[in-house]
């Protein structure tokens, strides 16, 4: 803690990755504004700890390319409505961001000048040194790429330090799904290779792969507890850390295994 009483935290710029179904609050579609401004809040906590903030949304609050193409629908014309959909979101959250009095800027891996920047990486840094939270959209402008992937390619190009995956519904990795299992185990910490070995649910085998091969590590907590982002980052709260061996980044905040 400070003097003033304010947490610290060893990092200085992460990655928030949450999926599109975090903002439909308990709708079964769509934006829920009032789940849209918690997490905002939650963002601009973190800022305020002196953390410099990218983020990557997913879509599937709005559209889903793979199941779009599961009924039917050409894949690649169903990941390219699936990436329009996370500019969408991506939208919403800059807009209730700004409205707390934290600048952003969305920028998308498609141009579409007159809504959002297009990527540029060292445009991006920019505005991260400026404290500016990044709101990457559009995945990674390809098809058959999920946003997972893309907050993993960001993370890296960006220079974050971690990956923090807000989940809902669980505060951590499991060995099985808990809300159908309630013997479920969660894990303290895990390795990369463990999660692909295993078939845990953290990210899509690609984003793993690609935070793994640079070291990457992915810290697991719950989007749906208050000040959870803040609390993860000062080493409160409990999490599942992803990292490349057992205790190889003893820095990364979080409880310790009983």
């Amino acid at each position: 803690m400070t003097e003033a009483g304010t947490p610290q935290t060893t990092f200085k710029r992460v990655m928030l990755k949450i999926s599109g179904e975090a903002l439909m609050g308990d709708q079964g579609f769509g934006l829920h504004p009032p789940t849209v401004q918690r997490i905002a809040k939650e963002v601009q906590a973190v800022q305020e700890l002196g953390v410099e903030i990218c983020m990557v949304i997913g879509g599937g609050n709005i559209f889903r390319g793979l199941a779009g193409s599961a009924q039917g629908m050409e894949r690649t014309t169903a990941d390219y409505m699936g990436m329009l959909a996370t500019v969408m979101n991506a939208l919403a959250m800059q807009s209730a961001l700004e409205g707390l009095g934290v600048f952003t800027r969305v920028i998308s891996a498609i141009r579409m000048d007159e809504v959002a920047e297009p990527y540029i990486r060292r445009r991006a840094v920019r505005h991260l040194e400026k404290k500016r939270v990044c709101i990457f959209a559009a995945g990674t402008g390809n098809p058959y790429f999920t946003t997972d992937t893309a907050a993993a390619l960001r993370a890296n190009e960006m220079a974050c330090e971690a990956i923090i995956m807000g989940k809902n519904g669980t505060d951590g990795v499991y060995d099985m799904d808990p809300r159908q299992h309630p013997e479920a185990k969660r894990y303290d910490e895990v390795t990369f290779d463990e999660v692909l070995s295993k078939n845990l649910k953290v990210m899509d085998a690609s984003a793993i792969a690609l935070a793994r091969d640079n070291n990457m590590p992915i810290i697991v907590f719950s989007l749906d507890e208050p000040g959870g982002f803040r609390g993860i980052l000062a080493g409160q709260g409990t999490c599942t850390r992803v990292v490349e061996k057992p205790s190889a980044r003893p820095d990364i905040p979080g409880p310790s295994p009983a």
